[in-house]
């Protein structure tokens, strides 16, 4: 920080704007990189600036050069710079706080959607092992996948006509399933293979 003349001091204490702002420009630079180091924010930082030589403007007429003015404004600039950034910790504590109950709050739902799509592929394994391995594999590309007939041919490397026979194969069986009660009301509720289409 450049040396600052205890007359220039004195005149800008006694309410001097020009002598004020040299106080200004040869100070705000220590204080930005005082205030930078404890906060660790170019923004807080900024701030700081104001608020310290706002402070020093109101409390001037009291210094009374016991100590050196770069004392004083360090002392000042500690201070303010300490007292944002409890602030800022206080600030980021309270959002941790809410983001970790809103993930409390929302961790009954998100186990929730994770059992019952776990459940959802324990059905789903357990409905496809009734079927031969052509037949499953053509459920599977057809009814989870999204595959249309062609796609399915071109993917198994069998012809169009074997993939309507496989898959028409496949719903009967697991219609049959259905109709001996080997599939519960309960579970065809939940499965994702959509019965509308084995008709």
């Amino acid at each position: 920080m450049e040396h600052i003349p205890k007359d220039i001091l004195v005149q800008a204490s006694q309410g001097d704007m020009e002598a004020f702002e040299k106080i200004y420009k040869a100070a705000c630079g220590f204080v930005y990189s005082v205030a930078l180091r404890i906060t660790n924010s170019k923004e807080d930082a900024e701030d700081i600036i104001q608020d310290v030589f706002m402070k020093i403007y109101k409390n001037l007429k009291k210094f009374q050069f016991r100590s050196s003015f770069k004392t004083w404004l360090y002392r000042i600039t500690t201070n303010i710079a300490i007292n944002q950034y409890r602030r800022i910790l206080k600030e980021r504590n309270r959002r941790v706080d809410y983001d970790v109950a809103i993930k409390t709050e929302s961790t009954p739902d998100a186990t929730r959607e994770i059992i019952d799509r776990e459940d959802n592929e324990r059905l789903v394994a357990s409905l496809l092992d009734l079927l031969n391995p052509d037949q499953r594999a053509c459920i599977i590309l057809r009814e989870i996948e999204g595959l249309n007939y062609r796609e399915i041919s071109e993917v198994l490397k069998i012809n169009i006509n074997t993939v309507r026979s496989r898959l028409r194969r496949a719903r009967l069986a697991l219609l049959a399933h259905r109709k001996r009660g080997v599939i519960s009301d309960e579970l065809q509720k939940n499965q994702r293979i959509n019965y509308d289409r084995l008709y």
